[in-house]
């Protein structure tokens, strides 16, 4: 009797220590907490757009891909090329330049002008036409030997053709001071005179801010050529 008694004092001490443990664990709150989640009535899920019938002409995409990007347009980027190549072409024929013996030729011609003004002590500076000039892209820079000659501050100047057509702009100076360039303007007159890379030119100073510019062309065959030997000794 006593043996069942002690069984029994057992099994409550154990009841009482799971239920302890059950109270620390608040184990009873959280499936309380899932009853109440379950007992919830759901939202009602939200009904799927309905996709536009294509119209004439359109194609119509599967459900599977409609939803990804858009893919290239591989026409588009063909007649992008067919540009590039055209501009590729016309890059290459300013890169190509005229041959040594072309450009040798319009050299000579150009620093004989630059002598015969020179000894009348005018000064006057030779400049052959590069890439960068011939392309319209940058600013024509003025040799540093000639820098002597010019304000030490941006200025407007003007050049005037062998026609007496003048040509307004800027001759920039560097931040440093050790270079002038002829700026805003240049390209107008890059493309008036249809300067191409070998051309030179020689630059006569007859005033203060206004240049006197002889052309003498690389190419051989070109029909505007008209600048005449005799053109200094006409002032």
């Amino acid at each position: 009797m006593a043996e069942s008694n002690s069984y029994e004092e057992q099994r409550r001490r154990q009841v009482e220590e799971n239920r302890r443990k059950l109270d620390e664990l608040r184990l009873h709150h959280l499936s309380a907490a899932v009853r109440e989640a379950a007992a919830r009535p759901r939202p009602k899920p939200k009904p799927k757009p309905k996709r536009k019938a294509p119209g004439p002409g359109e194609l119509r995409r599967s459900g599977r891909v409609a939803g990804l990007p858009e893919q290239p347009n591989y026409l588009k980027g063909a007649q992008q090329r067919d540009y590039e190549e055209v501009y590729a072409a016309y890059d290459a024929r300013i890169w190509k330049g005229p041959t040594d013996e072309q450009r040798a030729a319009a050299v000579a011609k150009a620093e004989e002008l630059r002598r015969r003004i020179h000894r009348i002590r005018r000064p006057a500076f030779v400049k052959t036409m590069t890439h960068v000039c011939a392309s319209r892209a940058k600013p024509m820079m003025i040799p540093t030997h000639f820098i002597e000659h010019l304000p030490a501050h941006d200025e407007a100047v003007v050049l005037v053709n062998e026609a007496d057509v003048e040509f307004k702009m800027l001759c920039s100076a560097s931040k440093q001071g050790r270079h002038r360039y002829l700026s805003k303007g240049w390209r107008e007159f890059a493309v008036h005179h249809d300067l191409e890379n070998g051309d030179c030119l020689v630059f006569h100073l007859i005033e203060s801010a206004m240049f006197k510019v002889y052309i003498f062309r690389a190419n051989p065959d070109y029909e505007n050529d008209q600048t005449s030997d005799d053109s200094e000794d006409e002032q």
